[in-house]
């Protein structure tokens, strides 16, 4: 049964893991490179679990006893005592797999291990870990406190009983989990990244604007937020890279990568997190950068 969890990366997706993981009432460690990113990380939680309380979701002592569960680290040796490890860190392989390399040897015998990849073959990755049947991809969705689906990939060696206890893990986050097969960008994002990118491509072309394509399908096919909007939202780097996975990995032009995603990126406009990308941030309300 699993009881501390680590989780490697205080970013959004990091942190969202920690807060579910520590309402849920087990133990996290949430580590990064430095503890100033770990403490900014904790104050996103803190931040989200006081709208969780303002909305009569979530009791005050039960926030208090959350965030007295959350442990921060600036070193991967402190996660020596989890049952757990799920590595959110940015979605770049090299980074991942240097982090498994480093993680391992501080971890005990019986603990599991995970990455939040949101398109990485899963079989590639724990083949850089010293456990591969301990091995699973768990891709929580953005914002994580929010969303409630979970996708649980099962690398090549990942044994019936890594899946069962992965399995009782997200169901004890409350969280739907649905199963992908090792296949880049698995479900959510083999759909969503190619209408974001031809979303982007309909701008590039000159088909429509940037208010025009978000209420265009905000209206027109009822989507909540629209693509343009969702990809700023994501982070454009983040978006880049999903579809860079897919038109590597499944060889088909249908998903190469626009080039104007590729321009925003390269001018460092990721979206909401740099304070540009297809709208600007700066201001009290966003406006269409292009």
């Amino acid at each position: 049964m699993v009881q501390t969890v680590g989780i490697i990366g205080a970013g959004q997706m990091g942190n969202g893991i920690a807060h579910v993981s520590s309402v849920a009432g087990l133990n996290v460690v949430l580590s990064d490179i430095s503890m100033d990113r770990c403490k900014a990380g904790l104050e996103v939680i803190k931040a989200n679990m006081m709208r969780k309380v303002g909305k009569g979701k979530l009791t005050p002592a039960d926030m208090e006893a959350a965030l007295g569960r959350i442990k921060l680290a600036d070193s991967l040796a402190a996660h020596n005592k989890c049952d757990l490890v799920i590595e959110a860190a940015t979605e770049n392989e090299q980074l991942k797999t240097s982090i498994f390399k480093e993680l391992c040897p501080h971890l005990k015998p019986s603990a599991m291990v995970a990455s939040n990849t949101s398109s990485i073959s899963i079989t590639r990755l724990a083949a850089s870990t010293d456990r591969p049947d301990k091995f699973m991809g768990v891709h929580f969705m953005n914002p994580v406190p929010v969303m409630k689906l979970v996708e649980l990939i099962r690398g090549i060696a990942t044994s019936d009983e890594t899946f069962e206890r992965f399995s009782q893990f997200a169901d004890s986050l409350k969280k739907e989990s649905i199963v992908s097969e090792d296949f880049p960008a698995f479900i959510v994002n083999r759909i969503l990244m190619p209408m974001i990118n031809e979303a982007i491509y309909t701008l590039y072309e000159g088909v429509g604007s940037v208010d025009g394509i978000d209420s265009a399908m905000q209206l027109g096919a009822n989507h909540p937020m629209g693509p343009l909007q969702l990809a700023d939202f994501i982070g454009l780097d983040t978006c880049l890279s999903i579809m860079q996975v897919l038109y590597e990995g499944l060889a088909d032009s249908k998903y190469r990568p626009c080039p104007l995603l590729v321009k925003y990126v390269e001018a460092g406009w990721l979206g909401r997190k740099t304070q540009r990308g297809f709208y600007d941030y700066r201001g009290e309300f966003p406006v269409p950068t292009r």
